[in-house]
C-alpha cells in the first residue's frame, strides 16, 4: 500500500502504524486460550490506542476471549475498549 496512505491515517487516529504492524505479526502465534496472552495483549492495545481499560473491562474482554471463545481482532476490542 501507500505509503502515504499509512501517513494519512497515523494523523487522523494519532496511532503509529508500526505498532499496530508489530502486534498484529506478534498475534499470529498467539495462544488466545491463555489468559495471560489475552490480557497482556489487551494491554498492549489499550497502550497503542492511548486508552485506559479498566481492571473490570480487561476482566470482561478476558473471560469473553479465554471462557466463551470469542474472536481476538482489533474490532472486538476497540468495541469492548471504547464501551462506557
Amino acid at each position: 500500500m501507500d505509503n502515504n496512505f499509512f501517513k494519512n491515517i497515523e494523523k487522523k487516529t494519532g496511532v503509529n502504524m508500526k505498532d499496530v504492524f508489530d502486534l498484529a505479526s506478534s498475534l499470529q502465534n498467539a495462544n488466545f486460550k491463555d489468559e495471560k496472552t489475552v490480557r497482556s495483549v489487551i494491554r498492549r492495545v489499550s497502550q497503542i490506542a492511548n486508552r485506559e481499560v479498566s481492571k473490570e473491562t480487561e476482566d470482561k474482554i478476558v473471560e469473553s476471549i479465554v471462557t466463551e471463545g470469542k474472536q481476538l481482532d482489533f474490532g472486538t476490542l476497540s468495541q469492548m475498549i471504547n464501551k462506557k
